[in-house]
């Protein structure tokens, strides 16, 4: 995983550039999103060690747990992580708050609703 950035600052992407999303159902360390929402918004899973570079990030956030299908879906600060379907392309954003519950996550761990400090 690496970081990319754009008009909302600094979030997660997989190593190919493809945006990372959490979802706000999701509670720690467990997945809330099957069936037709897993569809919508595929999550990550591995079979391999996952790393993480870029600016601000954290590598002790890595982490994995387990989907109810067996497989390892990978975790950044204990939130699970997806994709959108909706991205087509490398760094796009289109999940960026749709309906209210996925964001992009910041490399620090931190859910990117919008808000502003």
């Amino acid at each position: 995983m690496k970081t990319a950035k754009g008009s909302e600052g600094i979030w997660i992407t997989d190593s190919t550039g493809r945006t990372l999303y959490s979802y706000s159902k999701d509670k720690e360390k467990a997945s809330n999103c099957y069936d037709e929402c897993a569809t919508k918004w595929p999550p990550l899973t591995t079979t391999k060690p996952v790393t993480v570079t870029g600016k601000y990030t954290v590598p002790g956030n890595l982490g994995t747990i387990n989907r109810t299908d067996g497989s390892k879906q990978v975790t950044y600060g204990g939130h699970p992580l997806y994709y959108y379907k909706g991205d087509t392309a490398p760094n796009q954003i289109k999940g960026q708050g749709v309906d209210g519950q996925w964001f992009l996550i910041g490399p620090i761990a931190n859910i990117m609703n919008g808000t502003k400090p």
